[in-house]
């Protein structure tokens, strides 16, 4: 197995997360198998999540941690990403950051469109793996509400700039696990992270 680079973003806005320990247990994981891993944690970054009123034609300059994001996602071949489900979405940070820093000519091509006339990708040639944790039963996610956010996260996201294929790992009963519950979900994470898939 050949090593990978890595990018890891935990997506969770507090210090102290299951998202947290998730995306800490595939990190060490991923470098004891020889993979090149970088690790951010979403509540360590400071920026404005407010895309603002100046569309595309007036963007805010990226703060230095948008950038780096930005930068270790380039670097990247595979991309993982943890995080909750809050109220049926992502953390208002975590949508925050892939507003600000998804931007046109850096993330897609609006001058190279498809025959749908849809925008070029260009975060191409990349992977990527989101686990994600809920209350929500998986029967209930996929049954009542049609994986709305998994879709969102692997289609409209990073789908949309060309990290695919996005693999999604759902672990639900998050906030009162039964018990060995976090310690299976921790070891599968970890072999994940072996196999940087």
């Amino acid at each position: 197995m050949e090593p990978k680079r890595i990018y890891i973003l935990n997506g969770h806005p507090a210090s102290s997360s299951l998202s947290r320990t998730l995306a800490e247990a595939y990190a060490e994981a991923a470098r004891e198998a020889g993979h090149q891993v970088r690790l951010t944690h979403l509540h360590d970054l400071d920026f404005d999540p407010d895309f603002g009123f100046g569309g595309y034609e007036i963007q805010k300059p990226l703060e230095a941690g948008l950038e780096q994001v930005l930068g270790d996602i380039e670097w990247s071949e595979h991309l993982v990403l943890t995080t909750p489900m809050w109220w049926g979405g992502l953390p208002a940070k975590l949508k925050g950051l892939f507003d600000r820093a998804f931007l046109p000519e850096r993330t897609f091509n609006t001058r190279e469109t498809d025959w749908l006339g849809m925008p070029t990708p260009m975060l191409s040639g990349r992977t990527g793996r989101v686990i994600m944790t809920s209350d929500t039963p998986v029967w209930f996610m996929r049954w009542i509400y049609r994986n709305a956010m998994l879709r969102q996260i692997r289609d409209q996201i990073l789908g949309f700039v060309g990290i695919k294929p996005a693999r999604i790992t759902h672990f639900s009963g998050a906030s009162h696990p039964k018990p060995g519950a976090v310690e299976q979900w921790i070891t599968k994470v970890k072999e994940f992270g072996v196999a940087a898939a």
